[in-house]
């Protein structure tokens, strides 16, 4: 029998999620995240801007529950016009 996941459930995963650096951006991503995984804790935000600043990459370690959880919450920071990449 094949798993569908190399993860074991629950797990710390961190999600990397690149757009331009403006406050709508980052609360959008909140919003999108704190639906899937319930509130982020600050401490396990990271941010990093680009080099010229055009782009700010977040990366948002939460408690991952299923890979349902995780295929929706890539779903839809994907869909969303803010967000460029998610890894």
């Amino acid at each position: 029998m094949t798993s569908e996941t190399l993860f074991e459930f629950p797990c710390d995963f961190p999600l990397k999620i690149m757009g331009r650096p403006t406050d709508d951006f980052r609360s959008l991503v909140v919003g999108i995240i704190s639906r899937h995984a319930g509130e982020v804790d600050a401490s396990r935000i990271e941010e990093r801007p680009s080099r010229d600043g055009n782009y700010l990459g977040l990366t948002y370690t939460i408690r991952a529950t299923s890979k349902a959880q995780l295929d929706d919450l890539y779903r839809e920071l994907t869909s969303c016009e803010h967000v460029l990449i998610v890894l």
